[in-house]
């Protein structure tokens, strides 16, 4: 009797969510304005004067990005001068939660002292 072997595809991870996690880690003030929205500053102006070596142009362009994978979201005020602010969109928290996660296993990691084959 012959018995019937499942197949499997090989699995890899989906090329959007890959490119935005690459693209997000990958910029070093990301996480940043992460820690900085959680402690309630939400403002640029305000982000870029309590970093030490963030300018405004690196600033507005790592909000865009995150913008653009709906992980912030951009409130703008009708005030004179204008007032813009940024907060976590729930689909971010969703995201952030995964970095979390993955800075807790790199910790798990750094404890157990594993070491890489090369």
């Amino acid at each position: 009797m012959k018995t019937k072997e499942k197949k499997f595809q090989r699995k890899s991870a989906s090329e959007q969510a890959s490119r935005m996690v690459e693209t997000i880690v990958g910029c070093k003030w990301s996480l940043t304005v992460y820690q900085l929205l959680e402690n309630g500053i939400n403002r640029p102006g305000e982000m870029v004067r309590s970093v030490e070596g963030l300018s405004t142009k690196v600033l507005n362009e790592c909000l865009r990005r995150n913008m653009e994978f709906g992980i912030l979201q951009k409130h703008t005020f009708n005030e004179v001068p204008l007032r813009v602010e940024y907060s976590v969109t729930d689909f971010g928290k969703k995201f952030i939660l995964i970095l979390d996660q993955l800075e807790s296993l790199q910790k798990e990691i750094d404890q157990q002292g594993f070491v890489e084959d090369k």
